[in-house]
């Protein structure tokens, strides 16, 4: 965990700094907004900013979106001064932290950064002989590509390698190719020099430079555009990078770690993918059984998320009952462990009992998980239209456009992702880059599109 404290390193901040310490963080210290961004661009990345609510936080948080910087903020201020809290809050921090500080707090405010990051939870044989695998290959330096369905937990297997690298002391960095729009990702990626572009106000140190010594993660690399992709072969190959607007080559030394949800070898094959690539990446692949091939996981990560969700939302921690895990277990899990993480916080809240039941156990759409298949596109898409007007057949489809149609089944499919774009563009047999310039278009349209974590319904 990378801390970064911005704001005077004295008295309740000096000591909330060392309580941070102690839980393991790597502190580093600016004292204002200017000095934060001059940090971050010069590559001293972090995972959490603790900000004093004295400065402008809105400021802060809107020069780290307009440099695409990913950083969560939690803002903090001298006891519990409500007005502090509230501004910290439409700041755009995400949480606020009163001073004094207290280890307790201080402690989970740092484990909900990283708990998403290292839980690799397991029991199932499969599971096994990937984890056996990962560990006998993790203190190389050899590139792994980790492979399975969206929702698997490529991510978290990734952290796991790199915790027992050799380079675990030094930093783990992702980017998400396919959340960041291609003509930003060159600069993300192998950063920028003043001027190089409209927007360059300042060098940018990229995320090749700020995993120096560690290890970087390309999740999700087969959405990355092919003419990127030569340049990113060159520099694993030759372990140097060229800044967008430099004037030579930077020595880098890093630990390549790509995922993918795709069959890369077919995308070779359509040309959407280079095979040199492919090849430089693949030294090791690890492939991620979906959570439907390992059915000895379903239970023991429910309890994980059980625990997780009630601490989060203060509510009291139930056990499951036997109907509701026999009721788990029988669900296909089209999403993997993201899609049973949602349904069990749902649960979690919606629960009655001493127990959580199988009545708490709701799939997104009001359904409940039964043994059936998951559905395929064309009984989705059938389903989807017989509910636009409560009738089965296609005759109430007359007079209505393709378009209507096509929105529907995708924002009804992404409803049930509860907003997440790469499971839904999975479902759909889309690319990302596609399902984004859809959405984006029904937003400039005024049709409402749910966020990440989001679900709702939607009428034309």
């Amino acid at each position: 965990m990378r801390l970064l404290i911005v704001g005077p390193l004295s008295g309740q901040f000096g000591a909330a700094s060392k309580i941070a310490m102690d839980q393991g963080a790597k502190v580093s210290h600016v004292d204002t907004i200017d000095a934060a961004m001059h940090a971050l661009r010069a590559g001293r990345g972090a995972d959490l900013a603790m900000v004093d609510v004295q400065l402008n936080i809105a400021e802060f948080v809107n020069g780290l979106a307009t440099e695409h910087i990913s950083l969560e903020v939690v803002g903090c201020g001298i006891g519990n001064d409500t007005d502090a809290a509230v501004r910290a809050i439409k700041g755009g921090a995400k949480e606020y932290v009163p001073l004094p500080p207290d280890p307790e707090l201080i402690a989970a405010v740092l484990k909900a950064v990283s708990d998403d990051e290292t839980d690799l939870l397991y029991s199932d044989a499969r599971m096994d002989q990937v984890i056996k695998l990962a560990d006998q290959v993790a203190p190389s330096n050899a590139c792994i590509l980790i492979t399975g369905e969206s929702g698997t937990g490529k991510e978290v297997m990734a952290h796991h390698i790199h915790t027992r690298s050799r380079r675990s002391d030094k930093p783990f960095v992702a980017v998400n190719c396919a959340a960041i729009p291609d003509n930003l990702l060159e600069s993300e990626l192998f950063g920028h020099e003043k001027g190089a572009f409209t927007g360059a106000v300042a060098r940018r140190i990229g995320k090749f430079e700020e995993a120096h010594g560690g290890t970087l993660l390309l999740d999700e690399v087969s959405e990355m555009d092919t003419r990127l992709q030569a340049k990113l072969l060159r520099a694993i190959q030759e372990r140097e990078i060229d800044r967008v607007g430099g004037q030579k080559p930077i020595q880098v030394d890093i630990r390549v770690i790509a995922t993918s949800n795709r069959d890369l070898p077919t995308e070779v094959k359509a040309g959407t993918f280079r095979e040199d690539l492919l090849y430089r990446l693949n030294v090791v692949n690890l492939k991620l059984p979906p959570l439907r091939e390992r059915p000895a996981d379903v239970a023991l990560l429910a309890e994980h998320f059980v625990k997780k969700y009630a601490t989060a939302n203060g509510v009291e921690r139930k056990p499951l009952s036997e109907q509701a895990v026999h009721v788990l277990r029988s669900h296909g899990w089209p999403g993997n462990v993201r899609e049973l993480e949602n349904t069990m916080h749902r649960a979690v809240l919606l629960a009655t009992d001493d127990e959580i039941g199988a009545e708490a156990i709701v799939l997104p759409d009001g359904s409940r998980p039964g043994g059936a298949p998951a559905p395929s596109i064309g009984d989705m898409a059938g389903s989807i239209s017989a509910s636009v007007d409560g009738e089965e057949g296609t005759d109430h489809l007359v007079g209505r456009t393709v378009a209507e149609v096509e929105q529907r089944l995708i924002l009804d499919t992404l409803d049930h992702c509860l907003g997440n774009r790469t499971h839904a563009a999975n479902i759909l047999g889309i690319s990302i880059r596609t399902l984004r310039n859809k959405l984006k278009a029904y937003t400039e349209e005024g049709v409402p599109v749910p966020g990440p974590g989001e679900a709702r319904q939607y009428a034309i």
